[in-house]
């Protein structure tokens, strides 16, 4: 079950699902987690990421394609798509648990980013002819996406399976009833 913290992820913009898991006396654990440095720093990494991408693929990154043969250059254009394709993901997911947590989507807006948000076909892909030419720049940066894409799937796991969990706890009848005896019987 849910060692004594319930976690969930909204129903009804932030505020239908929050007011369920209060009343349940529960914590909302995306809003927990994205107000955490753990969040923080995961955003910051994820936004820094991109930013750092956009300035080697429009700076130092084309100096390094240029001296690249004709199958190396058709490598490195497609791993610089992938990589970028990755990171817009990735960053979109990101974006979407801060502006889930805030509160600032209804569930029509979050049902309907959330199927715009594809985290499981942007990983590394087939190997490419040509591939062993591409320049270390851009391979340390795929690397690390592919690093920071992994923690972003955990997590949205854990999100994705707490929902459920608290979707089960908040739809128990007997849960239900546990609650309203629970505030008929508080004090204070």
């Amino acid at each position: 079950m849910i060692n004594n913290i319930t976690k969930s992820v909204l129903s009804e913009g932030s505020r239908g699902m929050r007011n369920a898991t209060m009343n349940s006396g529960a914590i909302d654990f995306l809003v927990k987690f994205t107000g955490s440095e753990n969040f923080e720093k995961t955003f910051k990494e994820g936004m820094g990421l991109v930013e750092e991408t956009a300035n080697y693929l429009d700076g130092e990154g084309r100096v390094d394609a240029r001296v690249l043969d004709r199958t190396g250059a058709i490598a490195y254009a497609t791993e610089s798509m992938r990589l970028t394709t990755r990171l817009m993901q990735m960053a979109s997911w990101l974006l979407l648990q801060r502006a889930i947590a805030a509160g600032e989507l209804t569930n029509n807006d979050v049902h309907r980013e959330k199927h715009r948000i594809n985290l499981a076909e942007i990983g590394r892909g087939h190997s490419l002819k040509g591939s062993e030419n591409l320049p270390d720049g851009l391979l340390a940066l795929v690397e690390r996406s592919l690093r920071l894409l992994e923690r972003i799937k955990t997590l949205d796991s854990m999100i994705s399976a707490t929902k459920v969990e608290l979707m089960e706890v908040v739809a128990s009848p007997i849960s239900q009833q546990m609650n309203m005896l629970e505030r008929a019987f508080k004090v204070g």
